[in-house]
């Protein structure tokens, strides 16, 4: 695998390839019942820091850049799974996040191929102009595109720590970093 980058897409999109593809990897064969696991009483699923991560990465490059629909939407998987429709979960309170119910590890970890899938080519023709326009994020305020990208890789990195630890204590195989 090549790992050299060059420009701050090849940046984005080695990074976002990366975390999105552990995500995947490592929930796919999860049984339901390992998807719902909690590694502490004041932890999140692994389903649920998965969905967040998908539906963050699919949501911010689609429908805040771009105004477009996410894959989310455009699959109807929050109709199809009884999930919220637009909430990506970052204003859920502890309480509605543990009691969410989500499919196999298979059918998530479609979703976040998908998502990859979609917004690869999107990521490639960000040029530095794309990148420095500001735009309104909560919970972050008036930010460059750039600035939300780099939150791309590292909100994604941190959930994925949280995955990779409740996985690896379930002695299933989990991302590795």
């Amino acid at each position: 695998m090549d790992f050299s980058i060059h420009s701050i897409n090849d940046y984005h999109i080695h990074f976002t390839q990366e975390a999105l593809n552990q995500v995947a990897d490592s929930i796919e064969k999860l049984t339901l019942e390992e998807m719902h696991f909690r590694l502490h009483e004041t932890s999140n699923s692994i389903a649920w820091d998965a969905w967040h991560i998908f539906r963050t990465v699919d949501n911010l490059i689609h429908f805040l850049f771009e105004r477009d629909a996410p894959v989310w939407i455009q699959q109807n998987l929050w109709e199809k799974w009884n999930l919220p429709r637009i909430d990506q979960g970052t204003e859920m309170t502890p309480a509605e996040a543990y009691a969410m119910q989500f499919p196999p590890g298979e059918q998530l970890a479609q979703y976040g191929r998908d998502v990859l899938t979609a917004v690869i080519p999107r990521i490639e023709k960000m040029t530095e102009d794309y990148l420095q326009v500001e735009q309104h994020v909560f919970p972050w305020g008036n930010q460059t595109r750039l600035f939300v990208m780099g939150k791309v890789v590292t909100h994604s990195s941190k959930h994925l720590g949280y995955a990779a630890a409740a996985i690896g204590s379930l002695g299933r195989e989990a991302p590795s970093f």
